[in-house]
């Protein structure tokens, strides 16, 4: 397949995101940049200085609510996406309405409740729907133990064990590479669903 071609083909998907922090600002501008046609972007937070050492944010945009902030740096990247922005935080009450049109939702939260919580709930209102989450990215080194795992419609990103802690801080490079992994399997599964 053509760059072209993939790009012709995903113009027509619709990609959810959970969360707009250091996976999900980066997955983002990932799917950007090959070319989804719509995204749907969901974060209630604002972006501070210390998001920029992870997430795809700039200085001049402290302040700002990260939904705003991502729309306006994808909207750089490529003009012609479609960038739905919903600036509330996720429940399991609004997660069917937000994410219903999606073609796949990407789970990018940060706390461990509430990435269960987005899980339970997808796969009660669409079970068949592909959700892929990452789970195990903090700290530095280590790439080798980055891996994917799939179970039925949930993928997997990530080492599975690296927990954030103030010892095991969230660091771009490891973010990126599951956040850059997560949009890779995204688009795989995005180029096996027919038109």
């Amino acid at each position: 397949m053509t760059f072209d071609q993939i790009k012709k083909h995903l113009k027509t998907k619709t990609v959810g995101i959970a969360g707009c922090g250091g996976l999900g600002s980066n997955c983002a501008v990932a799917l950007a940049r090959v070319g989804v046609g719509r995204l749907v972007i969901a974060d209630f937070d604002i972006v501070t200085a210390g998001n920029l050492n992870r997430q795809y944010f700039f200085l001049d945009q402290v302040g700002q609510m990260k939904t705003d902030a991502l729309k306006e740096n994808i909207r750089r990247i490529d003009p012609d996406i479609v960038v739905e922005e919903v600036e509330e935080k996720l429940t399991q009450e609004t997660i069917p309405d937000v994410f219903g049109s999606c073609d796949v939702v990407v789970e990018a939260f940060d706390l461990a409740d509430q990435k269960e919580m987005l899980i339970n709930t997808m796969l009660k209102a669409f079970p068949q729907k592909p959700l892929v989450i990452g789970l195990g990215m903090a700290g530095w080194g280590k790439s080798d133990l980055i891996h994917y795992r799939r179970s039925d419609n949930i993928h997997v990103c990530g080492d599975e064990v690296s927990e954030i802690s103030d010892e095991l801080p969230p660091l771009a490079p490891r973010v990126g590479m599951v956040a850059n992994m997560q949009a890779n399997v995204v688009v795989e599964i995005l180029l096996a669903i027919s038109d």
